[in-house]
């Protein structure tokens, strides 16, 4: 249980590092046209989507087909993108003339520092000799 939580500590401290910059950077992402609240909602999806399909891809491993990992690293993708296009649509829907491209822009940014930990805990897991 403690190589888990190992594991998912990277993912945490992005979280907490991402939210402590959009919090203290608010009048500098105001000045650009970023909201730091739709910042603040990505950065804790990413987070959310993050562990959902870490653990559907670590489970994935343990599986001696290796088709089934594919399988769930293409699942995620479209868990993922899916998600993203929902919230965009939400996002856009709520704030009509309000809609900050800018902000959207941005936490698909936050996205790829998400997606990088993924990948890296994801083949760090798979180096492992019980995975």
């Amino acid at each position: 249980m403690k190589a888990k939580r190992n594991l998912l500590l990277p993912l945490l401290l992005v979280f907490i590092i991402c939210n402590g910059v959009f919090i203290s950077a608010k009048t500098l992402l105001a000045k650009w046209g970023i909201d730091n609240g739709v910042l603040i909602i990505a950065n804790s999806l990413f987070l959310l989507l993050a562990l959902i399909t870490f653990f559907i891809q670590q489970r994935a491993l343990q599986n001696k087909n290796p088709n089934v990992f594919i399988r769930s690293v293409m699942a995620g993708m479209m868990i993922k993108m899916f998600t993203c296009i929902i919230a965009i649509f939400i996002y856009w829907f709520i704030m009509k003339d309000k809609f900050s491209k800018a902000s959207v822009i941005a936490a698909m940014f936050v996205y790829l520092i998400y997606l990088v930990i993924e990948v890296m805990l994801i083949t760090k897991l798979n180096r492992q000799k019980n995975a």
